[in-house]
């Protein structure tokens, strides 16, 4: 999710702001990562959202290296959509889509 020229912090006020200009909360959010394909990664993306009753929906590779997982969260503001993105960005391997 960051680019060359911002860092992390520069990217997440940015992309603040683009979540208030677009999104009406409280609201639905869409997660969506790919994880390589693993019973230990597929749970820890699973505990980013624990308490939160997501409803989840997994896609393996053609090959089985990968997995793609779909998240839809209720979430209450901007700041708790940044949080999740945070937490999940912790998990080895994962890339945020």
């Amino acid at each position: 999710m960051e680019t060359s020229d911002n860092t992390p912090e520069e990217f997440y006020v940015k992309f603040k702001e683009r979540l208030e200009a677009t999104t009406e909360f409280p609201s639905y959010f869409t997660y969506k990562f790919i994880i390589p394909t693993s019973l230990k990664t597929l749970a820890e993306v699973q505990r980013v959202f624990d308490g939160t009753e997501p409803q989840f929906k997994m896609n393996e590779s053609k090959n089985g290296k990968y997995t793609s997982i779909t998240a839809v969260v209720y979430v209450i503001d901007a700041d708790q959509v940044i949080h999740y993105y945070q937490e999940a960005s912790q998990v080895e391997g994962i890339i945020m889509l």
